[in-house]
């Protein structure tokens, strides 16, 4: 799981969510509750952008509050990030996998649904492997 630091302010009662780690990330909410969750959301689209723009995403820095991305999302940011750290680019991640270049642009699209078997394939693809592992909520 990939969890980033989300801090909360009072903004004439309401909650300002901004992000440390995403400059551009702003929303707010009601509540805390609100602020988080409305804040994942956020995230995702902060996330989307960067990828769209070919720009780096951060690790994710400490804090007290924090926003999980899910899960899917997190195995794409996981897939980019390595593909940034070894060059590899989407043209040639479509050759290593026999695929076209728009099944690519959808594995690491966050809006897209992608299967985990593609996700799977493209790890491998880049040398890595996802380790999966449940546990009991806090």
């Amino acid at each position: 799981m990939l969890t980033y630091p989300i801090v909360l302010e009072d903004d004439d009662g309401t909650l300002l969510a901004t992000s440390p780690d995403f400059p551009e990330l702003t929303t707010f909410g009601t509540d805390r509750d609100e602020a988080l969750a409305r804040a994942v959301d956020a995230l995702e689209e902060a996330i989307a952008a960067r990828i769209h723009d070919d720009r780096d995403i951060p690790p994710p820095s400490q804090g007290r509050d924090v926003t999980v991305l899910p899960t899917l999302t997190a195995v794409k940011v996981m897939l980019y990030q390595g593909m940034r750290e070894q060059g590899i680019g989407k043209a040639e991640l479509a050759r290593r996998l026999g695929w076209h270049l728009p099944q690519v642009d959808r594995v690491l699209d966050v809006q897209h649904n992608s299967r985990m078997d593609q996700l799977d394939a493209a790890m491998g693809a880049i040398g890595r492997r996802l380790h999966v592992k449940a546990s009991a909520q806090r």
